[in-house]
């Protein structure tokens, strides 16, 4: 295992400027340590396209950046990888996780990557190699030869030894209340109503199967940022959808709120965003988005029935406008204790 510290500080000394993340829990440590220090500036981006973009223009720029994003974000940067980076001839390093995947784990967004990891890369014009996981200095080289060859480095489960955020970096979210809460809410309103109920990748779906027990739902294990887009076909179907999302999740494919925008007088679809401010499944950084107005960008998308709340009781009252058009509620809440993810079982569904 490398030591976290080490490895950054390594990363500076080889003039490394920028880290240009999409928060994975594989890296949540070096993620915080790069937070933690004050001598490379940490980037936390909308999506791994967005990464692969900032890269570039860094580079290009004069600076020196490095990407971290999990494998299933490697396919969001296969436009920017093929169309821009290899054309153009721009090179930086990339790091991406390796996620696994055990046969009957709920965990089936990784399923497919898991064993094609490899190939993926491949196909994208570059050769994998896997990060020295014991080495500092052989895992840096790995790292250096990125900017001169096209090589993409994976990196393993418990390649970086634990290093937690400073705590002027924490959160205190102590004034809102828990999401858990307002799913409660959701459950107690919609209990065995025709609704259904789609959640997003990560804490949200595991929270609404341990606290939305008698609606219909839909927990969606990956596709980030797909979750509006996939309740959005549902209501052009017919069906009366509310998607339960994140504050990251709302920012990585901003175009489905667009999109819903156009149909807001014809359909019947709620769009709830939960903003604890953090990637909490990934380690519970701060997700750096207190200057975006979601209200003001759902409004701008023809969403004019948005409103924001912090309590139940406000939460309930706007509940009951809901029942037709399109509808966005931003929520702002804390954290909640971890909660279990839906099994395979349950998780596995293909029809509404």
């Amino acid at each position: 295992m490398l030591n976290t510290s080490d490895f950054v500080n390594k990363l500076i000394q080889n003039s490394y400027t920028h880290l240009c993340v999409v928060p994975c829990s594989f890296a949540k440590s070096v993620i915080n340590e790069s937070i933690n220090n004050v001598n490379i500036e940490y980037l936390p981006c909308a999506s791994e396209a967005v990464a692969c973009s900032m890269a570039a223009g860094l580079k290009m720029a004069g600076e020196k950046p490095l990407v971290v994003v999990q494998s299933s974000g490697l396919t969001n940067m296969g436009s920017c990888i093929t169309s821009l980076l290899k054309p153009y001839g721009i090179r930086f390093p990339i790091l991406v996780s390796w996620r696994e995947y055990n046969e009957g784990d709920s965990e089936i967004q990784h399923k497919h990557l898991a064993t094609k990891l490899p190939d993926l890369i491949n196909t994208y014009g570059y050769q994998p190699i896997i990060l020295d996981k014991e080495d500092i200095s052989i895992a840096i080289n790995q790292i250096e030869e990125c900017n001169d060859i096209d090589q993409i480095c994976i990196f393993q489960k418990n390649t970086f030894s634990t290093v937690s955020l400073a705590e002027k970096h924490q959160l205190d979210l102590s004034m809102y209340l828990p999401r858990s809460e307002f799913l409660k809410a959701l459950n107690k309103k919609f209990s065995d109503q025709d609704v259904l109920f789609i959640g997003t990748t990560g804490n949200t779906s595991r929270e609404m199967y341990s606290f939305m027990t008698n609606t219909d739902n839909f927990y969606q294990a990956g596709n980030m940022g797909g979750a509006l887009s996939v309740g959005l076909g549902a209501a052009k179907a017919g069906k009366r959808v509310i998607v339960c999302g994140g504050d990251a999740e709302f920012v990585m494919h901003m175009g489905g709120l667009i999109n819903a925008g156009r149909y807001s007088n014809n359909i019947n679809l709620t769009y709830i965003v939960f903003d604890n401010e953090s990637n909490k499944s990934t380690g519970g950084q701060n997700s750096y988005q207190q200057h975006i107005d979601y209200i003001g960008i759902a409004k701008s998308s023809n969403i004019l029935n948005s409103f924001g709340v912090t309590d139940i009781k406000s939460f309930n009252d706007i509940l009951e406008k809901t029942d037709k058009g399109v509808n966005f509620i931003y929520v702002k809440c804390s954290y909640d204790i971890s909660t279990p993810r839906p099994p395979l079982d349950i998780l596995i569904r293909n029809s509404f």
